[in-house]
This record gives C-alpha cells, structure tokens and sequence, in this order.
C-alpha cells in the first residue's frame, strides 16, 4: 500500500532562525551489522542505543521470518537466533533494504547454506553483488542464480574456508559481510582493499570481545583466524556507535538555519572531512569531545564561500551520504561549486526537485553537478510539492524547504523515516514549523 504521509514546512526565507540542541542517535547502519551478527552467537545478544528507524524494524521482522526471537525495550535491542531454523532470506522484505545482504554471511557461516533475492533499498545507483558471490566462492561455497524464483543460493557443505580476498571495489557492507562470513570458517582469511569506517571497527571490537579473532579493522588489510565453527558468546552488549550520517546532516541544518546550535552525543572525529569543508566555506564551527557547535552564525549564507571541487570518498574521505544535504547548502553560498559522486552512479535524482526551487544546478553526467549560487529558493505556483527519492535525498529537500520562502510540501516520508528517527519531532523544539500529515 502506498504511504500517503507527508511534510508540511514553512519556509525560514533565509532567516536562520532555528536554536537549540539535538541528540544523535546510533547509527542505523551499525547496528544493523550488529543485529546481522546475531546469528553468530551461541545465545541471545543485547544490542544498545539502537534507533528506532523503519531500516531497523525491516531487518528485525527479516530475522524473525528466519526463526529468530527478537525483543526490544526502549533503545536496547535482544536478538536471540538459537532458534533460528530457515537460511532464506524473506524477498518481499529484503526487497526493501539493501542491507538485508550482510545476513548471508552469517548464515552460510553458520548453516553452511543461504539464499536471498537481488537487494533492495533506495534507488540510488546500480549495486553489484558479485564481490559477496565472489568472496563467498573463495571461501568454497558454490553459488548460483536460480532464474525461476530469481534466488541466489548459496552452499558450502563442508563448511566455509579462510581464503585470500581481494575487493576490486572498496565495499562498507561486502568488507563486513566477509568479514563475519570468515568469524566461523576454518582458517586464516585475509581480506584486502577494505571499506575502513568506523560502523566496522566498532562491529569487530565487538566480535572480538565475545570470541572472535579478527585484526586490522580500520585499515586496508583485515585478517580473521576463524573458529571453525564454535559459536561466539555474548559476553557483553553491543554499545552502537553515534550516527555520524545523522550528525553531519544536522550540522549542515545548522550552517543554513541555525545562528547557535549544539549537535550532542556524537562523534566529532567521524566527520573531519565534513567539519574541514564547512569550516573553509566560512561556518563557525566547535568541536568537544562528544558535541559540535555552532556559534555566532549570524551572516547570511550568501556570505559563504563554495566548494571548488567536492568529492565523495570512502571514509574518511567525504560520505556519498551527505552528499545531497551539502547540494541543498551550496545552492546558497556564493560562486560556483563543483560535486563529484564517485560512489553511486544515480545519486542526483533530487536534483530537479532542488531546481524547480530555483537553484542553478546543471547535471554534467550522472556523476557530476555544478551548482551556482547563491539561489532563492521559493515555492513556485502550483508546484510546492517535493519529495523523497531517498533516505539522504528526503533530508536534503527537507533542508531546502526550511531554508526557502513559502509553504513545501515533502512526500514519501517513509524513505526518510528508514534512517531518521522521528526527525519532525526533533526539529519542532529547535523552531522549525514542520509538521507529518496524511494526503
């Protein structure tokens, strides 16, 4: 059924006008790692500070589809999967998440045998999977595409192997999925050309604690000295790290906004690379420990400057997924920038959503805008209405009707409910006039 939930914003026209502090939850994409890695243990697991996003709530029935007990209290997540007793991953709830993937690591760890449908998710480029299928065969399972239920089904009877990796494309998710794959296997695994963001340097602290053996996380190179099949114990919960996507989003919020706010119960470290880029734009930022603030930001953000060349970048270089929320903000800076999306091929689909606002934004290729401003952005005729063609893509045009003049209609909230928690709730109390309606 189709979900009819909207924003509804009045526009700041420029006025930054918002103040306050906001929270950063757990990051929804580590946790979601955490909650796949369940299935590793010999007992029910105890997840901390997990948000509740509707990525979270998809997996969790995922899991329970597959036999596994899930229960939650507050922020505290338990996810027993003793008595799991399927390794075929839902296709109609998978088709919603891409993350959905990383459980056939697990599984086939485990049970020796998973199969799962093409992954899902937002609509934001093409998603290869063939280094999972890749790594999983070096690794001696046997993989194939069943063309009637358009399956993929994989099995490895004698169990999994440690096995030499190489990824010909740094992947998040693939350098996770093989390395919670390798947790099990018997033998050494040596993983190269990894994926080095935080979510999994906090996910094999973790596995480390509780049993398992795994070295290098956070560089290049990781190798796992698998188990051979002993299950890892819960022998502490997993503490989910702070959502840095989130907190980058905010801070944005807040360069276009906000004259004072506090982002609190993050990770300022996580996010240097935005932080730097916005500093040199002119945004008077701080950083603490655990906190980033905005103060003093009283000029209008014509008076900042653009960002000559901005490349998304595996971490720690500049996050694809703040990509569009910092599009919205340089519509408004003077000069001419220049974004380059060398992650997704199809990221710049709220594009026209930015430009029937009235930013200059011409789209090169599918790979590169530039963008001139500073532009009004202002509801046109008849034409107020924008929408979400993704979780980040959902932020972004968020921002651009709080920043514009007029009344902005914002539709398929359910995109950015799947990683923002709430997020009308949480900018309400900073002065922001937003409100979810059902259309």
């Amino acid at each position: 059924m189709e979900n009819k939930e909207s924003f509804v914003i009045e526009g700041l026209a420029g006025k930054k006008r918002l103040k306050g502090t906001v929270k950063v939850n757990g990051a929804k994409n580590a946790a979601l790692k955490a909650m796949a890695a369940a299935v590793l243990f010999d007992g029910p697991v105890c997840l901390e500070n997990v948000p509740e996003t509707d990525d979270i709530d998809t997996l969790s029935k995922i899991l329970a589809k597959l036999g596994t007990k899930i229960g939650r209290k507050g922020k505290t997540l338990t996810v027993d999967a003793g008595a799991l007793d399927s390794t075929s991953v839902d296709s109609e709830l998978a088709g919603n998440m891409r993350a959905s993937v990383v459980l056939t690591g697990p599984l086939l760890s485990r049970f020796k045998e998973a199969s799962f449908p093409a992954p899902g998710g937002c609509v934001i480029g093409t998603r290869p999977i063939d280094l999972f299928i890749a790594g999983y065969r070096k690794m001696g399972a046997v993989a194939a595409l069943d063309d009637e239920d358009r399956l993929y089904k994989i099995g490895a009877p004698g169990g999994l192997k440690g096995a030499g990796i190489f990824f010909d494309k740094v992947s998040v998710g693939g350098t996770e999925t093989l390395m919670m794959a390798a947790v099990l296997a018997a033998g050494r695994t040596v993983l190269k050309n990894c994926a080095m963001e935080p979510e999994i340097v906090s996910l094999a602290g973790w596995l480390n604690a509780c049993g398992a053996k795994i070295k290098g996380a956070g560089t290049p190179t990781i190798e796992i000295e698998g188990t051979a099949g002993k299950l890892l114990s819960p022998k502490k919960p997993y503490v989910t790290i702070p959502d840095r996507i989130e907190a980058g989003s905010f801070l944005i919020l807040g360069a276009l906004c906000a004259e004072e706010l506090a982002i609190e119960d993050c990770e300022p470290g996580h996010l240097e690379s935005t932080i730097g880029l916005l500093r040199d734009s002119g945004v008077p930022i701080e950083t603490g420990s655990s906190v980033i603030r905005i103060k003093g930001n009283s000029k209008p953000a014509s008076s900042f400057k653009p960002v000559l060349d901005l490349r998304t970048h595996e971490y720690p270089g500049f996050p694809t997924d703040l990509q569009p929320v910092m599009v919205t903000y340089l519509t408004q800076v003077s000069g001419e920038s220049k974004v380059f999306e060398t992650i997704y091929d199809g990221r710049f689909k709220y594009v026209e959503d930015l430009k029937k606002l009235g930013a200059s934004i011409a789209v090169m290729n599918p790979r590169e805008i530039e963008i001139k401003g500073p532009t009004p952005l202002a509801v046109l005729p008849g034409d107020g209405e924008l929408k979400a063609h993704d979780i980040r893509a959902g932020f972004a045009v968020t921002l651009a009707a709080l920043a514009g003049k007029g009344t902005f209609t914002v539709g398929n909230v359910n995109l950015i409910d799947r990683g923002y928690e709430r997020l009308e709730e949480r900018l309400i109390p900073l002065g922001a006039q937003i409100k979810r309606v059902v259309l």
